[in-house]
């Protein structure tokens, strides 16, 4: 355990900007799952609504730093691609 104070704090900080970090992440799982089963039960409308909202959530990950701008076009492009070959 840390002796100073400022380390202390910045444990604590630290701790606090992780259990946010893994909220968001958690969510945008939880999205790109919801995504991948509607394509899988080729529900194609539901899963272009879903898919809307996915890529909303990952651009918001993006833009508070959770994840990498290039990791978040990636999960958008991959999801557009199994949408595109069920619409297809």
């Amino acid at each position: 355990m840390a002796n100073l104070k400022s380390a202390v704090k910045r444990i604590n900080t630290n701790n606090k900007k992780r259990a946010r970090n893994q909220n968001v992440k958690s969510e945008m799982r939880t999205h790109i799952k919801k995504v991948e089963a509607l394509i899988e039960a080729n529900d194609v409308d539901n899963a272009k609504t879903a898919y809307q909202s996915t890529s909303r959530v990952i651009d918001k990950a993006v833009q508070k730093g959770v994840i990498h701008q290039n990791n978040g076009n990636r999960q958008k492009s991959r999801l557009a691609q199994k949408l595109k070959n069920v619409s297809a």
